[in-house]
Formats: C-alpha cells, sequence, structure tokens
C-alpha cells in the first residue's frame, strides 16, 4: 500500500491520469468527427468562393475588354487635342513674345530718355552749384585781398571803361 500512497502523492501521475481523462472525454464526444464537418463545410464555403471569384474575373476581364477599346478611342482624341492645343500654344508663343520685345523696347526707350534728362538736370544743377561756389569763392578771395584804395581804383577803372564798351 505504500507504493498507492507514494503513487497519489506524485505529480507526475496526476498529471498523465488527467490528460488520460481529457483525450478520453475528447474521443467519447466524438470531437475528431465534429472537427472533420466543420473542415468539410469550411472547404465546401471555399470552394463556393472560389467558383464565385472564378465568374468575377471573367466579368472583369470582359470589362477589361471593353475599357481598353475605350481607352484606346480616348487616346487617339487626346492625341487630336495635344496636337491642337500645342500648335495653338505656339502661335500664342510667338505673339506674346513679339508683343513682350515691343513692350521691352517701348520701355528700354523711355528709360534711356528718363535717363537723359536726368542726367542733363544733374548736369545744369552740378554746374549751377559750381558757379555760385565759384562767384561765393571769387568774392571771399576779392574780399580777403583787396582793401578800400584797391577796390577804389577798380571802381574808377571799371567806370572808365564803361564808356568803351556800351559804344
Amino acid at each position: 500500500m505504500d507504493w498507492i500512497k507514494e503513487l497519489v502523492t506524485e505529480t507526475d501521475f496526476w498529471e498523465g491520469l488527467g490528460l488520460a481523462i481529457v483525450v478520453a472525454l475528447i474521443l467519447w464526444r466524438r470531437v475528431p468527427a465534429m472537427i472533420g464537418q466543420m473542415l468539410d463545410a469550411r472547404a465546401t464555403a471555399i470552394q463556393n468562393e472560389l467558383t464565385q471569384a472564378k465568374k468575377l474575373r471573367e466579368e472583369a476581364e470582359a470589362v477589361l475588354v471593353r475599357y481598353t477599346e475605350r481607352a484606346s478611342h480616348a487616346q487617339a482624341e487626346a492625341q487630336t487635342i495635344l496636337t491642337q492645343a500645342k500648335e495653338e500654344a505656339e502661335r500664342f508663343a510667338k505673339e506674346s513674345e513679339a508683343q513682350l520685345q515691343a513692350l521691352i523696347e517701348r520701355r528700354a526707350r523711355m528709360a534711356q530718355d528718363r535717363i537723359a534728362r536726368a542726367e542733363a538736370q544733374a548736369m545744369a544743377e552740378i554746374r549751377a552749384l559750381a558757379a555760385d561756389a565759384a562767384a561765393a569763392a571769387a568774392g571771399q578771395l576779392i574780399a580777403a585781398r583787396l582793401d578800400d584804395a584797391k577796390a577804389s581804383a577798380l571802381i574808377d577803372a571799371g567806370i572808365g571803361d564803361l564808356d568803351s564798351k556800351l559804344n
């Protein structure tokens, strides 16, 4: 009887017994047959789906042929439209280029005229400023170097020359 006590306290014994009971229940409840039926039903469903997919593929191929024909017609029409558009774009580009060239030339002439006027105005201003500066400098030099006696002599000489310059 010690061997029974020893067997009952052994965990491997209980694990093996539990496994044997589970296997026995699975076989008694006909689980393999149920699994086989489920697999057969799934295989039938897959076969139906494959048949339906084959029909859909055939329909899709027919639609593809129709659309391929339509696409080729559309391609030819698109090529015609593209050719016309290119011709029109080239004509428009030539016209635009001519208009742009005329505009550029007109603006260049206007800019050159403005530059010439600005240069002339600047030169006139510079000459006026130079003349004013020269007159002011001459006045300062004369005032610095001229005393009262020399100034009187110059005035008398200028009055004397006046007669000869006026006649």
